[in-house]
């Protein structure tokens, strides 16, 4: 049928080839502009957001191909999600993702995601469905933006427990070697190099570079309070700023955070053993019935079958 058109038409494949050769070229340089690794150029005053958008480019291949559209959505977002973009934002920080994000515009990077997967879920949908399965494409698109939302939320809860996990090591690696004479700055910079790799030794680490930089202790630890944002973490990070105002032994706080987090440690595994008992009684349960059912199941279709007829 294509072909009987195109012989009627004599024009029309021609200008079909015309567009589509267009469409190509357009498409060949939006990704060669977009690939390339020529950073933005910054204006006669100096502005940080460049620097910022530069450094998403480099690290993020996703950023640089979509970029404008994220910063479409980004500029959507900043309206419609006003009040969450705070939460966010420091779930971003806690995950250990790049500073360089800004909440609106990883939110903008999930729903570009999502979208990108809409025409694949229209198409299998439709088949399935008609045109009801235009609606479950829709809420398939909109659970799979959530999805991405909430995936973020697990990431930076899971890494707030391995630094809760491993933090206690790290405060009695610091404590040996302030009570062998090391200082503070010396003793962070070898307990940051002993646990690299983990995520501890990142936030740690961040610590020492605020104040390689110039901030003072407290100014450092108050910014790791505020990225993690875990009550736990805050009780420990307000011990030492408080020791810090009243001049009390930093060795000596550290052995006795350490301790207290391995306190809280062994309560939470006897809460959850404890609730392990209650978890386990509805299945236990369920179990039972069908053992039941499998043993007397049996005599009792007998007794049904032939006891009635008797």
């Amino acid at each position: 049928m294509p072909m009987l058109i195109a012989a009627e038409v004599p024009g029309l494949l021609m200008v079909a080839n015309v567009v589509m050769g267009g469409a190509v070229g357009v498409l060949v340089y939006w990704l060669y502009q977009v690939l390339r690794t020529g950073d933005l150029p910054q204006d006669k005053e100096w502005r940080y957001d460049v620097t910022r958008i530069n450094e998403l480019r480099r690290i993020d291949v996703f950023y640089r191909v979509f970029q404008p559209l994220i910063q479409l959505l980004a500029a959507f977002n900043r309206a419609a999600f006003r009040d969450a973009l705070p939460e966010i934002q420091r779930e971003i920080q806690a995950a250990g993702l790049p500073r360089f994000w800004l909440a609106e515009e990883y939110l903008a990077r999930a729903e570009l995601l999502a979208l990108a997967l809409a025409p694949l879920y229209g198409y299998f949908s439709y088949n399935a469905l008609g045109a009801a399965g235009v609606l479950v494409a829709a809420g398939l698109t909109i659970f799979t933006a959530y999805f991405l939302r909430r995936r973020l939320a697990a990431r930076a809860k899971w890494r707030l427990v391995l630094i809760k996990r491993r933090m206690p090591f790290l405060l009695d690696l610091l404590t040996l070697l302030m009570e062998a004479g090391a200082s503070f700055l010396n003793a962070l910079a070898q307990a940051v190099k002993e646990f690299r790799g983990h995520p501890v030794a990142e936030e740690f680490g961040r610590v020492l570079t605020d104040m390689n930089l110039g901030k003072t202790r407290y100014e450092a630890f108050s910014a790791m309070r505020d990225r993690l944002s875990d009550d736990e973490i805050t009780s420990i990070i307000g011990a030492i700023l408080q020791g810090e105002e009243l001049g009390t032994p930093l060795a000596h706080i550290f052995r006795t955070q350490a301790d207290l987090l391995r306190l809280k440690r062994t309560q939470r595994a006897e809460t959850i053993a404890g609730e392990a008992g209650v978890n386990m009684l509805l299945p236990g349960v369920l179990i039972m019935v069908a053992t039941v059912l499998i043993i007397v199941g049996p005599f009792l279709m007998n007794y049904l079958q032939f006891g009635l007829t008797m």
